[in-house]
């Protein structure tokens, strides 16, 4: 695999959804092979430090990320008191899908495959934008994600997905088999062994980060 000898500075960009404006970096490394396009959760940003590592790890394997805000920033402020927001699915969903929108009609990234990578809350936002996207969502990767909330979407999506649980995260692996039983498309749940819902644990990130790596490239090709 191509690896990047040094890293990829980002592009501030900004994103229009339904009249709401969302800030994004976007990583584009040179002959990329793909983009990959974050759905963060549960009142993270796109400066989440988790996916800021994964997202580096793409990069260094030529994959272009797009970390994105999926709130605003009026919008962040109120969540951070009343978290009324990072629960809201259909809003999550349809600002995803503008991003994914706005990637295949912008210049640099139009010709390239798509993934979505969602976290928490995020990986519902992101399955739902995948069944809605059919044609242009490559695959999807669920990083201790709550895919369940994503409904009757799963029955709609037909990307190859990806669910990735803590070994040890007991009532998300549950919820994850739950939405994995209902998924129709091309699938795999991975546990990472004692692992819990942050992976916080030495090494856990990197699993995780590889995982998702080895399964965006498969499916870009």
């Amino acid at each position: 695999m191509p690896v990047q000898s040094h890293s990829v500075v980002p592009l501030p960009v900004r994103i229009e959804a339904a009249g709401d404006m969302l800030n994004g970096d976007l990583s584009l490394p040179a002959d990329a092979a793909g983009l990959v396009l974050f759905a963060h959760g549960s009142g993270s940003s796109r400066h989440s430090p988790r996916n800021r590592m994964v997202a580096d790890s793409l990069q260094r394997a030529r994959l272009a990320t797009l970390m994105l805000d999926l709130l605003t920033d009026n919008e962040e402020r109120v969540d951070v008191i009343t978290a009324e927001f990072r629960f809201d699915i259909p809003l999550l969903a349809n600002r995803v899908r503008a991003a994914v929108d706005w990637a295949r009609a912008s210049q640099p990234t139009s010709l390239l495959s798509i993934g979505l990578f969602g976290a928490s809350t995020g990986a519902a936002a992101a399955l739902i934008a995948a069944a809605d996207r059919p044609q242009i969502v490559r695959a999807v990767v669920s990083r201790g994600g709550r895919p369940d909330l994503a409904d009757a979407a799963l029955d709609r999506v037909v990307a190859p997905t990806l669910l990735i649980v803590g070994g040890r995260d007991d009532v998300v692996v549950q919820l994850n088999r739950e939405a994995y039983a209902r998924l129709r498309s091309e699938k795999h749940l991975d546990l990472v062994p004692g692992a819990t819902h942050l992976f916080d644990e030495p090494g856990a990130l990197d699993e995780v980060a590889r995982m998702a790596c080895e399964w965006f490239l498969r499916y870009f090709a």
